[in-house]
């Protein structure tokens, strides 16, 4: 039985979810929330592994249904590993990506289906839905532009992906966000940082009353 509740942060490349989750950690625990915070892929060293192998910038050759199919077994560990415990002690999840990354890339951008990537998920997640998604939208030029600006960040493969793949992985997220209006809210995360910041505190507090 879940107790606790689960936020999931989703965005293209460089949308600024690292920076988001911190702050959503801060006022959660602020508010007197024990919090877990994970990424996916990986997590957990099973999913770390995966997460390798659909990165690895040498696996060019990897087949749109062999990189969903490894996405889902390795949500599907993480998730029973790490997170499920989590929310059945009470405690808040917060997990940098989750299913609607797999719908708006390999689903939409891949062009398997949405339908079809989600069947693949529920059967690996059940029931376990995010009880809270952050979309943070950001152009694909502006969001490439500041993960070749950052050095210390490593360029993975589907940083690779050409211009119009990363615009149709942006038209998925939206279209996601018509299909599931009651768990996801869009943030415009090419505002100035200080006001995601002020947008996000502001969406904590709304669903994450005070404990203390």
């Amino acid at each position: 039985m879940r107790q606790g509740f689960f936020i999931t942060v989703e965005g293209g490349e460089g949308a600024g979810k690292t920076s988001a989750i911190g702050v959503i950690i801060d006022q959660a625990a602020e508010h007197g929330y024990e919090v877990v915070s994970t990424r996916e892929p990986g997590g957990i060293p099973i999913a770390e592994h995966i997460r390798a192998v659909i990165l690895d910038k040498s696996h060019t050759a990897m087949d749109a249904r062999t990189e969903a199919l490894l996405y889902a077994a390795a949500r599907r560990q993480h998730l029973t590993e790490k997170v499920i415990p989590a929310l059945q002690a009470g405690k808040v999840v917060i997990c940098d990506r989750f299913i609607d990354s797999s719908l708006a890339y390999q689903g939409y951008a891949r062009g398997l289906g949405i339908d079809d990537v989600l069947a693949i998920n529920r059967f690996a997640i059940g029931e376990w839905m995010p009880d809270l998604t952050l979309f943070m939208d950001v152009s694909p030029e502006t969001g490439l532009a500041r993960i070749h600006a950052d050095q210390g960040r490593e360029i993975n493969r589907l940083d690779l992906e050409s211009m119009s793949f990363h615009h149709k992985v942006r038209e998925g997220y939206l279209q996601l966000l018509e299909r599931f209006p009651d768990r996801m809210i869009r943030l415009d995360a090419e505002q100035e940082l200080d006001a995601v910041h002020r947008e996000l505190k502001q969406i904590v507090n709304q669903y994450l009353p005070r404990r203390v």
